[in-house]
């Protein structure tokens, strides 16, 4: 028991000088190289903890050399624009000024849901009001807003989405007071065939209905809706 507990205290001590020296804060401002490489050190670190008969250095062999790989891995990425784009990757631009950039999604592996979530995690709830939403290396969304006029305030509206990625939300197009076939009219009329077509629809309580297609360039068009107190 008190050689497990001394085990204990040194590999504490020995994680935390390597954490400290990675220079690294939360977890989401984190790399991915650099969240591998923490991850590995937490599951090497129990191997000694756990088992009395396993060699110490087991447990700390592992752990410098993760501390010393890291600090390679940053010195490398801080040399080399090429090394920082293998190890790091880039920023991809989620949403430009044609709306919700369909490519690049698919690039990232995130849906529409992922995109919706991390926008109002960044604290915008409409994207008619952004004009860039950029995703860092650490997977932090930046969020660059479009011009207002400052004398003309903006109501301040709740989006209700009606579709994402091409489907219909059945609730909320009956809590909106709208249907599919009015919503699939303002497409005709917009050049738009198909719902497949349209990445992301959604109306504010004033019937403003904001469409991002696919491959075609966003907009905003008014239509009369029944349920704007519903929500």
């Amino acid at each position: 028991m008190l050689v497990v507990f001394i085990k204990s205290l040194i590999t504490f001590f020995l994680v935390l000088i390597v954490v400290r020296l990675m220079g690294k804060r939360q977890l989401g401002e984190m790399q991915p190289f650099e969240l591998v490489i923490t991850f590995i050190i937490a599951e090497v670190a129990c191997i000694p903890m756990n088992d009395p008969y396993i060699p110490f250095y087991y447990g700390i062999v592992p752990i410098i050399t993760l501390g010393v790989l890291h600090l390679v891995l940053s010195v490398l990425a801080r040399k080399s624009i090429l090394a920082r784009k293998i190890i790091s990757g880039r920023s991809v631009i989620a949403i430009d000024k044609n709306g919700i950039n369909y490519e690049n999604l698919k690039k990232m592996n995130v849906n529409v849901n992922d995109l919706i979530e991390a926008v109002r995690s960044s604290g915008y709830m409409d994207f008619a009001d952004i004009e860039y939403a950029i995703f860092e290396t650490n997977g932090k969304v930046c969020v660059v807003e479009k011009e207002c006029d400052p004398t003309q305030p903006k109501p301040a509206y709740l989006p209700l989405s009606l579709l994402v990625d091409g489907k219909f939300d059945k609730e909320n197009l009956e809590l909106a007071g709208a249907t599919e076939q009015k919503i699939t009219e303002v497409f005709l009329k917009n050049g738009i065939k198909n719902p497949k077509e349209v990445l992301y629809t959604d109306v504010r309580q004033d019937g403003t209905l904001y469409v991002s297609p696919k491959y075609k360039k966003c907009f905003t068009q008014k239509i009369s809706i029944k349920g704007g107190e519903n929500w």
